[in-house]
């Protein structure tokens, strides 16, 4: 079961009183993951947020008709010692619901705790201060990975502008 303890370390949560996070606490799932074991595929139904409280997890896009993404599609690695980037599944809150890029666990393994988008909606609902307190926390995160994103693309774009002379 998730501690209070290992839910206050989360940068979404910090900040968030003992009945808010006993709340929330209701709601985890841990998951483990083995190395190269993928969590969630681009393109997949974002039900859930993700934190990832022990390992490294790789971002990374999938190119249609290729073979299954590698260490040259990755945007980002994802370690639970970078606290402030540990939280993924934003697209659970945001239309269409589907995952923006697919997460492979890189390191030896990978814990993450799952909370359904529903059920953090339900909470939000109730407590519109914890809702205020963790979406701004996520808009960070979603500015962090579009920067990121940016820089990967103008990257390979350069690569394609100084192949083509």
């Amino acid at each position: 079961m998730i501690s209070l303890q290992q839910l206050e370390t989360v940068p979404a949560f910090k900040g968030l009183d003992d009945d808010q996070l006993a709340a929330i606490q209701k709601c985890c799932a841990e998951a483990t993951f083995n190395r190269n074991e993928r969590l969630f595929a681009e393109g997949d139904q974002a039900d859930h947020l993700w934190v990832i409280i022990d390992g490294k997890v790789d971002l990374r896009f999938e190119l249609p008709g290729n073979p299954p993404s590698t260490k040259d599609t990755t945007i980002t690695s994802v370690d639970c010692d970078d606290s402030e980037k540990t939280t993924l599944g934003w697209s659970c809150f945001v239309p269409p619901y589907r995952m923006m890029l697919s997460a492979y666990c890189v390191s030896r393994t990978s814990t993450v705790i799952k909370i359904p988008k529903e059920a953090l909606l339900a909470l939000f609902d109730n407590d519109t201060s914890m809702g205020y307190h963790v979406m701004s926390h996520l808009l960070k995160v979603l500015g962090y990975r579009f920067i990121q994103f940016q820089e990967e693309l103008a990257k390979h774009k350069g690569l394609d502008i100084m192949n083509a002379w």
